[in-house]
């Protein structure tokens, strides 16, 4: 994420222009732009004249300057695209204001964001800004007869490719090799600034000085981790032992990763941690909070008015804050977060039992 300029809008509201650089970019704007903020953009509208010749064609597309009151968000992730939807407010063609229209947020597009920023918000956007230059990782995990290929991102990983070649003995049995040149080729491809190359036993090792001997330009890039299994699991537990973080330290991701289990295991021994909104409020009101774990998407729900928590989260958030209390904003599109989710979208891990 660049950030352009800052400066003060209309009715008390901040004005941050910004440019996304990234599709995590994307998506961190994704959870910053409420209902109600204002958005101003360059972006293409149809528009339909008094002229036969157009008008059997619906109208043509033009280009101008919209200033949008948004009423609604889409992150779609596969098509590397933000829309956001609301009512014309400014436009460089008066007769457009007040219809309704989508811009389509891309990367490179150059957003003026008008809004009351709460706090998160404006730390996530500089901490997007931070990551820019992090490195590029991907994970890619191997046993016998399967290797998966796995990117890193500030949402969460995403498998890039997966492939299984039956090895040992058999009439479907292939050479172990040709799995390792198919993960060296996929690794090749998408070029990664750091690969972390895990699995279980030895083979791990094997396609290691493989890729070394027919890859020459990957091996400086490669670390070697143990892992009990490959795939999903073995990607979990990458990140848990923090591997990701040696090479990647921006990422959110690790450090989720380490406070759900962190969080899992106190609650399993009946230790210093709370989940669920109404006793995480409690928590927060004694001043026990060290870290206040929340779920992204639970949160934007709840500060659009589409929740159902009996608790106001922004005083949830605020509490926590004044009395110490780290807050890390879980993304809902990872397992942790899905855990969190699971636990009620917020839990806590305490400074001491309340009990």
């Amino acid at each position: 994420m660049r950030i352009d300029s800052r400066g003060r809008g209309e009715e008390g509201r901040e004005r941050l222009t910004v440019v996304p650089e990234t599709t995590d970019d994307l998506w961190h704007l994704s959870h910053v732009l409420e209902p109600g903020d204002h958005v101003e953009a360059d972006t293409t509208r149809r528009v339909t004249r008094d002229d036969d010749q157009l008008r059997d064609k619906g109208g043509e597309r033009e280009h101008m300057r919209v200033t949008i009151e948004v009423e609604d968000v889409e992150f779609a992730r596969f098509a590397n695209r933000l829309r956001v939807g609301g009512l014309i407010v400014d436009c460089s063609r008066e007769d457009e204001i007040g219809h309704h229209h989508t811009i389509n947020v891309e990367e490179r597009t150059d957003l003026v964001i008008e809004k009351r920023f709460k706090p998160d918000q404006i730390e996530r956007i500089e901490e997007a800004e931070e990551a820019t230059d992090a490195p590029d990782v991907a994970i890619a995990t191997v046993e016998e007869g399967a290797a998966y290929v796995h990117t890193v991102q500030q949402y969460g990983t995403e498998e890039y490719a997966s492939f299984t070649k039956p090895t040992g003995k058999g009439d479907f049995a292939r050479p172990r090799e040709e799995l390792f040149e198919e993960l060296g080729s996929a690794l090749s491809h998408l070029d990664p600034e750091a690969v972390i190359l895990a699995g279980p036993g030895f083979t791990k090792n094997d396609a290691r000085d493989y890729i070394a001997e027919e890859y020459r330009d990957l091996p400086d890039r490669i670390s070697v981790v143990d892992t009990s299994a490959a795939g999903d699991r073995g990607v979990h537990e990458v990140l848990k032992r923090g591997a990701v973080a040696d090479v990647q330290r921006e990422t959110r991701i690790a450090r989720e990763a380490e406070l759900i289990d962190e969080l899992t295991e106190r609650i399993a021994e009946g230790a210093k941690a709370t989940y669920g909104v109404d006793e995480t409020m409690e928590a927060a009101e004694f001043g026990a909070i060290e870290t206040l774990l929340i779920v992204d998407d639970r949160l934007r729900a709840e500060r659009q008015g589409e929740g159902d928590w009996d608790v106001d989260v922004n005083d949830l958030i605020e509490t926590a804050e004044q009395k110490g209390g780290d807050v890390v904003v879980f993304s809902g599109e990872f397992a942790p977060g899905q855990q969190l989710r699971n636990l009620g979208g917020v839990a806590a891990l305490l400074r001491y039992r309340l009990q």
